[in-house]
């Protein structure tokens, strides 16, 4: 090429090069022609499934032992049940992968269980065993920023030809660490993902007693996006059950205000939500004598 380059120069300067130029031009296509394209890596084989589902699970300070074994079982019993089954099997590909980690003010390595695909009652016995066989531990700090941000790399690095991206977050108490949960919330929504909350209300704060309006406003959204509050002990299991079924089916929640955007609840507040209320809460009751996040 560089040779061409050269005798085109001349040929301009000297027209007695110019044969010679005009014969390596046509030498040089005749190689172009013959030649073939490099060709391209193929994209990994993917399998195609129904959504792709993320379960982010809080195991922050503010969860007590009775709700970390409450929320525990509530998602290995729906796994096993036959509703949560025949949902799966309904969808078009009668397939769903799913991905289970927990957080609080950081999300560990050795809190993620990866993705496995559920196609029959064998495959979500096995990855409902993986959570049920989790230690029960937690940590300081609520990041729900950061849940979510880790929640959309998982669907960023999943290997599957998804119709839906659901991240579904389950907390019982507002961000206070990290980026605000609306920045994360929107930069999620923009990739297409949908995020479906259960804002756990068992034992609410009294600085703080409005957590289903909070995920409702401030947590969750994209199309069809719904938040489920968990006002008692006793509603848990049933709620996860609920929740982990409408995900799979792609049903929308038949008891969400028909008059509410999506991501709402019917819920009452006298006014509207601060989504930054957690992280003006941390300086006054956590900063001072827990300065650090467990590491």
């Amino acid at each position: 090429m560089r040779h061409a380059l050269s005798l085109c120069f001349d040929a301009c300067r000297y027209p007695k090069t110019a044969a010679r130029f005009w014969a390596t031009c046509v030498s040089l296509l005749a190689c172009l022609a013959r030649a073939q394209p490099a060709p391209l890596a193929a994209p990994a084989d993917t399998i195609a499934v129904d959504v792709e589902l993320v379960l982010a699970v809080d195991i922050s300070h503010s969860m007590d032992e009775k709700e970390f074994a409450l929320q525990r079982a509530g998602y290995v019993k729906a796994l096993r049940h036959p509703d949560f089954i025949n949902a799966v099997r309904s969808g078009v590909t009668g397939r769903v992968a799913l991905a289970y980690f927990e957080w609080a003010g950081t999300v560990r390595d050795d809190a993620v269980i990866a993705w496995q695909v559920i196609d029959d009652a064998e495959s979500a016995e096995a990855f409902a065993d993986k959570i049920e066989a989790r230690p029960f531990r937690s940590f300081r700090g609520t990041s729900i920023s950061g849940a979510l941000a880790f929640g959309a790399k998982l669907l960023d690095g999943a290997a599957f030809d998804a119709t839906r991206s659901v991240i579904d977050i389950s907390g019982d108490g507002p961000n206070n660490f990290g980026m605000p949960v609306t920045t994360t919330r929107d930069a999620a929504i923009a990739k297409g993902i949908v995020i479906n909350g259960l804002p756990i209300l068992i034992s609410p704060s009294p600085s703080f007693s409005h957590l289903d309006q909070y995920y409702a406003e401030c947590v969750t959204g994209g199309p069809g996006s719904f938040v489920l509050p968990v006002y008692a002990a006793s509603e848990f299991v049933t709620a996860i059950h609920r929740k982990l079924v409408l995900e799979v089916s792609g049903v929308a929640d038949p008891n969400a205000d028909p008059n509410a955007g999506p991501g709402s609840v019917p819920v009452d507040a006298a006014a509207p939500v601060d989504c930054l209320q957690g992280e003006r809460g941390r300086r006054f009751f956590s900063d001072p004598y827990f300065p650090e996040l467990d590491r």
